[in-house]
């Protein structure tokens, strides 16, 4: 069987039993970063082989892992933190052993997606995950485009290197909506910041960047859809 398994996005304590308890059973773990993952298997005391499974090597070892799947072995697949195949190696693996019969089964938990709407002071009803929005500003702005009457709230990640950029097109393109910018959820020094989205550009401003961020902003108010459609 194939196991996805979720683990923190920050802090090591948000790790479940069922987690755990999968990783000491299985045979292989393939881990996006194996040195990141063998932080989290010392500190629960799990002593399993790795394997490395990460973007660059990814179609090169779905057919290895598959073959070992076939064979009657069971591999858990863990990325560097959250839900593997959320903006993370995943798919092809997952699609592989679907396609060829193998059991698969995730072992739900932490997701920054999930974490970061439930503190956005957004409607959580309905919403859009992006990931990571393309790293030039041509191809970005068209990104942002394609949900600008989306009334749907909207989520994206983003690194600290184009957070600011990120920040000034999506307000190019959406106009002042309600936003919510976290940084290092689960974290010893996560930090949230809500406003619109040109208080919390202004904010950034003085705010030392570094580390991960989510981003969920407001979808377009249904008033201003019908009045685009008629």
């Amino acid at each position: 069987m194939l196991y996805l398994v979720a683990t923190p996005i920050g802090n090591l304590g948000d790790m479940t039993y069922r987690a755990v308890e999968t990783l000491q059973g299985v045979d292989l773990i393939a881990s996006e970063d194996t040195r990141k993952t063998s932080i989290l298997l010392k500190h629960y005391g799990i002593s399993k082989p790795q394997v490395a499974f990460h973007t660059i090597n990814e179609a090169r070892m779905t057919p290895k892992l598959l073959e070992r799947l076939l064979e009657g072995e069971n591999i858990a697949l863990v990325t560097n933190a959250g839900t593997p195949g959320i903006s993370d190696p995943g798919y092809s693996l997952t699609h592989a052993a679907v396609q060829a019969g193998v059991a698969v089964t995730s072992i739900p938990g932490p997701s920054a997606v999930i974490t970061a709407l439930t503190l956005a002071d957004l409607p959580l009803h309905s919403f859009t995950f992006k990931g990571f929005p393309p790293h030039k500003e041509g191809p970005r702005k068209r990104f942002l485009e394609q949900e600008k009457d989306s009334p749907h709230t909207l989520v994206f990640y983003e690194s600290p290197y184009r957070l600011m950029a990120f920040l000034k097109n999506a307000l190019e393109i959406f106009g002042d909506r309600r936003a919510m910018l976290a940084n290092d959820l689960t974290k010893k020094f996560e930090a949230i910041w809500r406003g619109s989205l040109r208080e919390i550009l202004e904010q950034m401003q003085n705010t030392e960047i570094k580390g991960e961020f989510c981003i969920c902003i407001e979808g377009c108010p249904e008033e201003r859809v019908r009045t685009r459609e008629g």
